[in-house]
């Protein structure tokens, strides 16, 4: 019998954390076709580049994420970079609309299977950093790193 238990995907969005500050973050579910899901099982996935917008109907979607295609797929094979639907309740997505007319923008963060076998997108509403913010994390960081070697 086939152990059901998914292996542990956990695929991040590492350069986001330097270019944007997190102001809220939130699981969505997402839409998938066909093979996307055997690919993510293998860890074929890249968040680097992607973004999120809604659509003229109010739903969210996720743009610039690549999910290559399955190795073994067939002439079914999904298209890598399409836009894919997120999965959210009425009240996360319209607290999302009202804040992204304030110039903030929803960016992917970590992408991964559930226990149950489903795809979940961890997304966040972020505010992109300006240079000197961005050299304040790294001194930030460098002080910490220095206080742990002297412990």
């Amino acid at each position: 019998m086939k152990d059901k238990t998914p292996a542990n995907i956990n695929i991040r969005n590492r350069r986001a954390g330097h270019e944007y500050t997190f102001l809220a973050k939130y699981d969505a579910g997402m839409m998938l076709q066909g093979t996307e899901i055997k690919s993510i099982r293998a860890g074929e996935a890249n968040l680097q580049d992607g973004y999120c917008t809604f659509d003229h109907k109010g739903d969210l979607w996720v743009h610039s994420v690549r999910i290559a295609p399955y190795t073994q797929g067939t002439y079914n094979n999904h298209d890598a970079m399409r836009a894919r639907k997120l999965l959210l309740t009425k009240r996360e997505l319209k607290q999302l609309a009202g804040k992204m007319d304030a110039g903030l923008t929803i960016i992917p963060l970590r992408l991964f299977v559930t226990d149950r076998g489903f795809a979940k997108l961890e997304i966040a509403l972020a505010q992109g950093k300006k240079l000197f913010d961005k050299r304040e994390d790294l001194k930030a960081k460098d002080q910490k790193r220095e206080m742990e070697r002297f412990r």
